[in-house]
């Protein structure tokens, strides 16, 4: 089961976004989506059967103008999108996400998450994770880890909540879609490297965050964020060119209708370029390769109101659209 687009105008910033779509009972195709919500088949318009998004994006600085002159080309042949199926945008071959990279957030979760044995009062950790933050933002340190792909699911569909999660919680995030490889580039040069953006919610069971047998060994991060769709992912990503301003963007997430997190991306500590070349300097940024920013004040943890079954979360951040997920129980084995 999925939970389906509301109608809006426009969809998103820009004349066009990419997405990988499919009619009922067929394949999977890379389309260019206009904002007024129709639909040109990338394979039938660039003569390509085995076109992927993954693809285009390899190849996107030659890719580009010619979907540029797609979407200003009216005799092109379009069909409306609600014929279609959404799914994720794109297939990356890596995935890396950064954690404590909201202000209020870190502080928030500071104090959510006690360390085993940290029985200091709520100010004295919240003072502590002020430094913390300053002090990394100074020395340039973001925090950045791996997440699989396998996580990965579409805009509208169901995510499953697994039945050893005892905490689930969403994390609404920004995040950067790699057009060119990147490796070891400077941050001033970082956004040239940046295809797009599309939006993400990095779900994490907060239950199993510490490996409370190994506090030494630290945070989890397999276990709590890496189940099957646990990363909604679009629904489309909108160029990079289109948007004209990463640092300040709102971020609203929305559960069952009441807003959780609502918060712009000027709380962010670090910034899309120092993400991206951040995460350059010991890995090889790939295209289609996704760098997720972090999320905002307003998970789950913060309200005492975590993920069950039933809950509708919808997640839009300005000019990329909108994702709304169902979230279904697993039945305990």
């Amino acid at each position: 089961m999925s939970v389906k687009p509301a109608p809006a105008s426009p969809l998103f910033a820009g004349p066009f976004a990419l997405a990988t779509l499919s009619a009922p009972d067929g394949p999977q195709f890379p389309a260019l989506v206009t904002p007024d919500a129709h639909v040109v088949d990338l394979r039938r318009a660039l003569g390509d059967e085995r076109l992927s998004v993954g693809r285009l994006l390899a190849d996107w600085p030659a890719v580009l103008p010619r979907l540029r002159a797609l979407a200003d080309d009216g005799g092109v042949a379009r069909r409306p999108l609600a014929e279609f199926r959404v799914h994720a945008p794109v297939e990356p071959r890596q995935v890396f996400q950064s954690g404590a990279n909201y202000r209020q957030h870190v502080i928030d979760l500071h104090v959510a998450h006690r360390a085993p044995g940290d029985d200091r009062p709520e100010e004295e950790r919240r003072a502590e994770a002020a430094e913390i933050m300053d002090r990394r933002a100074t020395e340039d340190l973001p925090y950045v880890f791996i997440g699989l792909p396998s996580a990965i699911t579409g805009p509208y569909d169901d995510v499953t909540l697994p039945a050893w999660a005892k905490k689930p919680d969403w994390e609404l995030e920004l995040a950067a879609v790699i057009g060119r490889p990147a490796h070891r580039v400077s941050v001033e040069e970082a956004l040239e490297y940046v295809a797009g953006y599309t939006i993400a919610n990095d779900l994490t069971d907060r239950a199993t965050v510490f490996r409370r047998d190994m506090p030494q060994i630290g945070t989890d991060w397999l276990r709590s964020k890496n189940a099957p769709g646990f990363t909604p992912l679009g629904p489309w990503i909108v160029p990079s060119e289109s948007i004209a301003d990463t640092g300040d963007l709102r971020l609203v997430l929305k559960l069952n209708g009441e807003t959780m997190q609502d918060e712009s991306t000027k709380d962010m500590i670090f910034d899309v370029a120092r993400m991206v070349s951040y995460a350059s300097q010991s890995a090889r940024l790939l295209p289609g390769d996704l760098v997720l920013t972090g999320s905002p004040a307003g998970n789950g943890m913060h309200w005492g109101r975590l993920l069950r079954d039933g809950d509708v979360m919808e997640g839009s951040i300005t000019g990329l659209g909108t994702q709304r997920t169902r979230c279904v129980a697993e039945e305990a084995s």
